[in-house]
């Protein structure tokens, strides 16, 4: 705070005090008397020509505080010089003005400071005061000055008390006035059982240390520089030099000691009968000083340290430092204060947000109970129609069993019009043997035989193996079902997890009925390999009716001539289609749905392109 700031608090109360009215306004009459009395306590040369040409006649009405500052600025304030007046003369000018008017002690002469310490209050109120109109202390202020008072009297302050006073009182602008901070001092609440001597003490100490800037003060021992001897002063530390007096009333100043950055203090071991010694050290002199203590010697190194400090960053006063940093906290508390307000009311408005989102979480979640009840229905429904569809299959099922026994029924009796045939072979085969004549070519022909053999053993393995494949094909298939069911509960478990958005149900819902037009297909090519399968027993009821064709006799004997044998290889292989075609009637006997849904996909219609046998494969077959 600098020394117009200062001069300006004091000033304000000094123009509010002849503001009778309240309105804002002053006398010229009035402004121009304390225009000069603050040129006198300011120490200003008088430039009368100026106060009255700014105040001339001729200006109607009072002057508000807005027109009385560019003169108060221009011709008093700007010729101020810090030092070449004293502080105390003003300041008692300006509570001698406000004082009259504001202040209004115990009529009794029951209060518990006397005009004098009200006025040095007044100054610390102004010193610690915001610097801002109407000027107010605020409550941190108004604790830290009461606690240096109670501390200069071994006093410890309620705080307690003081917070519920603080709290009743009517504060504007967020504090205490000078005159409701003096009122609450009068009171004696807080310092209530202490005598006024002590209360004046404490405060002019006070007074001394904030407003006279006295880091310290006290008697010390010092030595001197030409006779060198040990005396007795009064000393008082200021931030800028250590003074020193005959007694402690300071009115003979015996010297100081000027203070900068390159001065230090240092302690000294006991010496000349003296103890507790310490010296300052500057550029031109050392100066010897024994404190009465310890303690006392502690203390003083201590703030002359301090006050070294001050000088070498440059500050006049410890305590408008001290302020300073106070004010700077309160700002940081402020601060953090407002935006701990500010992230509560942030995380209010996102708990309403969050409340608000779990209202239309709920009618989310009631809209989709809605859709999970029409998507039952819907299963409901398509369940009834699929078990309708399996019951329909079913029925064709029981018919192509009955199908498939009377085919059974009708290859029983193939089968035993195959045995007749073979009878008739084995009179051939008789016929054949009782031939001598054909005996070498007989050998030839057995071992044809074994060939032919071989090769049947091969085809019977080859059969083996694509038997393999339609067993594996029809565990492939129950496979298939299995998948088909467990990606029926699958998509089942789909839909009832995946209930956040109606829209991913219906696309659910499509796939259902994607896979429910792929299981008709399935059934429409299982009516297909039925009908197929229908055509194949037609087609080997033909190629049977070809082999019960009767061989008539005399058939082979045609070719007598070029060798009775000739034909009987072919015959052999004839006969062994004929085995073949029977295994896979049988096959297709034990499990005709299998073989015909089956057949299409390893054979690609092999039945068709089977070999036709004809009445020449009926041979007879040579035995051992």
């Amino acid at each position: 705070m600098d020394l117009r700031a200062e001069l300006l608090k004091s000033i304000w109360y000094a123009f509010t005090a002849l503001d009778v009215e309240k309105s804002g306004k002053v006398s010229k009459s009035q402004l121009k008397v304390l225009s000069h009395n603050l040129y006198t306590v300011l120490c200003i040369p008088h430039d009368p020509v100026a106060l009255e040409e700014h105040f001339r006649d001729d200006d109607d009405g009072p002057v508000s505080s807005q027109g009385y500052m560019p003169y108060l600025n221009k011709y008093i304030l700007d010729k101020v010089e810090e030092g070449a007046f004293v502080k105390e003369n003003f300041d008692e000018l300006c509570w001698t003005l406000t004082a009259k008017k504001n202040y209004k002690p115990d009529r009794n002469g029951n209060s518990v400071v006397s005009h004098q310490d009200a006025f040095k209050l007044w100054c610390l109120f102004n010193f610690l005061s915001e610097d801002k109109y109407p000027l107010v202390m605020v409550p941190d202020e108004v604790e830290y000055l009461l606690k240096k008072i109670c501390t200069a009297m071994n006093v410890e302050l309620n705080s307690c008390e003081l917070e519920d006073f603080l709290s009743q009182e009517p504060q504007g602008q967020g504090g205490l006035t000078v005159w409701q901070f003096l009122d609450m001092v009068n009171s004696g609440r807080f310092l209530r059982g202490i005598e006024q001597e002590a209360i004046s003490m404490a405060v002019e100490e006070v007074y001394q240390e904030v407003i006279e800037d006295v880091l310290k003060q006290g008697y010390l021992w010092k030595k001197g520089q030409l006779r060198r001897n040990w005396s007795e002063r009064w000393f008082m530390l200021k931030p800028s030099a250590l003074s020193y007096y005959m007694s402690e009333e300071r009115k003979e100043k015996k010297g100081s000691i000027t203070l900068d950055k390159h001065c230090c203090v240092e302690v000294l071991p006991d010496r000349d009968g003296k103890r507790c010694m310490f010296c300052v050290k500057t550029s031109s002199r050392t100066y010897e000083m024994s404190a009465s203590d310890t303690r006392q010697r502690q203390e003083w190194t201590l703030a002359i340290q301090t006050a070294i400090r001050l000088q070498a960053e440059g500050k006049k006063s410890l305590h408008k430092d001290l302020k300073q940093k106070r004010r700077e906290q309160r700002e940081q508390r402020e601060q953090r204060k407002a935006a701990k307000e500010e992230e509560t009311q942030r995380l209010k408005q996102l708990q309403e947000e969050k409340e608000r989102k779990l209202q239309e979480l709920e009618l989310l979640k009631e809209a989709q109970r809605q859709a999970e009840i029409l998507l039952q229905e819907e299963e409901q429904r398509r369940r009834q129609q699929h078990e309708e569809m399996q019951r329909t299959l079913e029925i064709q099922l029981r018919e192509a069993e009955q199908a498939r026994a009377s085919m059974q029924a009708e290859m029983v009796l193939k089968e035993a019009e195959a045995e007749r045939q073979r009878k008739r072979i084995l009179e051939l085969e008789d016929m054949q043997e009782r031939l001598q004549e054909a005996l070498q070519q007989e050998v030839k022909a057995r071992q044809d035989e074994e060939a032919v053999r071989y090769a049947q053993a091969r085809l019977l393995a080859e059969e083996e193996e694509k038997l393999k494949q339609l067993m594996k094909l029809k565990e492939e298939q129950e496979e298939y079902i299995i998948r088909t069911q467990m990606e029926k509960q699958v998509l089942k478990q789909e839909m009832e997890n995946k209930n956040k958005c109606l829209e991913e149900a219906q696309k659910q819902l499509e796939e259902v009925r994607v896979n429910r037009q792929r299981v008709d297909q399935d059934v429409m090519a299982a009516q297909r390999k039925l009908r197929q399968a229908s055509t194949n027993v037609k087609h080997w009821n033909v190629q049977m009716n070809r082999l019960m064709h009767p061989i008539g006799p005399g058939d082979k004997r045609t070719n007598v001539s070029g060798g009775v044998f000739a034909g009987y290889q072919p015959l052999l292989s004839r006969r062994d289609s004929s085995l073949k075609l029977k295994q896979r009637v049988e096959d297709k006997g034990s499990d005709p749905t299998r073989e015909n849904s089956k057949e299409n996909v390893s054979n690609g219609g092999n039945s068709s392109t089977l070999p036709s046998p004809d009445a020449d494969t009926m041979a007879t077959e040579p035995t051992n």
